[in-house]
């Protein structure tokens, strides 16, 4: 019986524990990410400065060869819309028909479509031209923030918190994570590589992925945990009628 109840206690402890550390790391990006938007914004468009940017373009000038123009335009390729659009699709219908797991299939298109919408209005408020000399083809639209690094974070990200929650091993768990990270950040990099964005753009749009996603996420789950309430009262209701 007493090596029942230590079990139990062990496990409500652990559970607090983690609780308290995924709350803190919530609070600590939200925090970081929405501290360091409004400074670039600040930089760029209140202080009207651009030394960081050019300084970060002559830093990459060394690198240009076209080798890495190949990859880096491979990259930016993975982060268009287009691309994400088919990756948020193929996602969805992963989580609709094989794991069934229906909150996560609402989850993929509520963050990522409210994720671009966020990002076309910020465009349009901020209204910043791109640079002027790309390295290739030019890019079409705005460019603060920079769409390619916010929606990678945003979709990303969402692959990097199911496998947070996912009973995996710790080392494989931490491989796949370190690996999206880099994968995230390298897109990024491609942007500011090709000259289709500044590297405020690019901070900006990270920066911005993160804030919204931390926030859809924890608006999402506070619906899912209403729902789940709601349902099954109703259930049980349903079940005495019925005897």
């Amino acid at each position: 019986m007493f090596r029942g109840v230590k079990k139990i206690y062990r496990r409500s402890i652990a559970g607090v524990m983690l609780f308290t550390a995924e709350t803190l790391l919530t609070v600590f990006l939200f925090l970081t990410s929405l501290i360091a938007f409004i400074a670039i914004a600040k930089y760029v468009f209140w202080d009207d400065k651009e030394h960081f940017d050019q300084v970060v373009f002559q830093l990459l000038s060394p690198y240009i060869r076209e080798g890495v123009t190949t990859v880096m335009h491979l990259l930016s390729v993975i982060g268009n819309y287009q691309v994400m659009i088919a990756a948020n699709l193929l996602l969805i219908c992963y989580f609709l028909f094989i794991r069934k797991h229906r909150w996560y299939s609402i989850k993929i298109p509520a963050i990522s479509l409210s994720s671009l919408l966020l990002m076309s209005v910020l465009k349009m408020i901020f209204n910043r031209p791109r640079p002027l000399i790309p390295l290739m083809e030019p890019a079409r639209g705005l460019s603060f923030p920079s769409g390619h690094a916010m929606m990678s974070a945003t979709f990303f990200g969402l692959i990097i918190y199911f496998i947070y929650r996912q009973n995996l091993n710790p080392k494989i768990k931490t491989l796949l994570i370190s690996f999206l990270v880099v994968f995230i950040l390298s897109i990024g990099l491609s942007r500011i590589y090709l000259r289709v964005h500044y590297a405020s753009d690019v901070i900006a749009g990270l920066c911005m992925g993160v804030i919204w996603l931390t926030i859809a996420i924890n608006v999402l789950n506070r619906i899912e945990l209403y729902s789940k309430k709601e349902i099954h009262p109703a259930i049980e209701q349903a079940g005495e009628i019925a005897k």
